[in-house]
């Protein structure tokens, strides 16, 4: 079966555009502004997006490698008002990952009891899974911001003066439209980059919440169709041009502890998200962190991460923002 990627497109002009990508290659999507307005024009039709293609023929070819490295590729999915678009995840989602959010969070006294992570691991293991039509158990949930946190391909990823670390995790997200009668509806999956506080993270496991206000990226690949069951590729950090840390990692459900469909419907359920016309950026999980192998990433350091069936990487700059003075005026 071939593999159909969605691509968003900033000409120099400033003209938006969509970008098909197969094994054949890569194509202008005539009379296309955005992923979004056609995944609303197959909505409203009742199919979908790679029919939609299908449908419109294809335009001028193009050569993503060249427009990547231009920096005319965008995230593939956005909002026009950035409150609508709604990033949020789910950890401990994967085989291995408590093993590094168990030992950051031991301390010497809890070294013969489980901690509250693996706990939540291990009741991924037994009920992340259910049969279709059942209820599974609950994952691990957090926010993160909405649409003026998302970072493209190729734009940095920028740490907050007060952070206490920014350090990359990667992984793989859904991405999902809300329909007109509140359904939501799986556009595709991206190459992620969720990005967290791991220092402030580990001082104390209450403040996971803070560690995960921070931007995150995602490739400029949108892949349609059903979820791959397997998943392998690379993360790397790069440091003056040199690879300071490498390690594959996977993803997919024959790597996960919970099936995609669980962590949907566990988001889903509630109402708040199943507003007409939303976009959700939601972030499965990963097991591979830099972090946990002693790693501390500084400004200026390049998060690279690959992985097939995805033909392009996500790349991102670490830098740090100016420290911003926050008053509280009382009215």
């Amino acid at each position: 079966m071939t593999t159909l990627r969605l691509l968003q497109h900033r000409a120099g002009d400033g003209t938006h555009s969509v970008i098909a990508a197969d094994a054949g290659g890569a194509w202008h999507v005539p009379d296309a502004g955005s992923v979004r307005e056609l995944a609303l024009r197959a909505i409203a039709g009742g199919t979908t997006l790679a029919a939609l293609v299908d449908q419109a023929g294809r335009g001028a070819g193009v050569d993503l490698a060249a427009e990547l490295d231009a920096g005319r590729l965008l995230a593939p999915i956005d909002h026009p008002d950035a409150a609508h678009l709604i990033l949020a995840g789910t950890g401990l989602t994967h085989l291995g990952s408590a093993e590094g959010r168990d030992a950051m969070h031991r301390t010497a006294a809890e070294a013969t009891h489980q901690t509250d992570s693996m706990r939540m691991f291990l009741e991924g293991v037994a009920g992340g899974k259910p049969a279709p039509g059942e209820s599974g158990q609950q994952p691990e949930w957090f926010f993160k911001g909405q649409g003026d946190g998302l970072v493209g391909p190729e734009q940095p990823l920028v740490s907050p003066a007060f952070a206490a670390d920014g350090g990359e995790e990667p992984e793989l997200a859904g991405i999902y439209l809300i329909g007109p009668d509140g359904t939501p509806h799986r556009l595709g999956l991206c190459l992620a980059n969720e990005f967290s506080d791991h220092v402030t993270e580990r001082h104390n496991y209450l403040w996971l919440a803070h560690s995960k206000l921070r931007s995150a990226a995602i490739g400029p690949e949108l892949l349609l169709g059903d979820p791959p069951a397997h998943v392998e590729g690379v993360s790397r950090v790069r440091r003056d041009g040199a690879v300071i840390w490498e390690k594959p990692f996977l993803s997919g459900e024959a790597n996960m502890s919970h099936s995609i469909a669980n962590l949907e419907a566990h988001h889903f359920k509630y109402a708040g998200f199943r507003r007409p016309g939303d976009v959700h950026v939601h972030f499965f999980g990963t097991a591979t962190l830099s972090f946990a192998d002693g790693v501390r990433t500084r400004s200026g350091d390049v998060f690279e991460i690959a992985a097939a069936p995805f033909a392009l990487p996500l790349r991102n700059r670490l830098e740090v923002a100016a420290p911003v003075p926050v008053a509280v005026r009382a009215l």
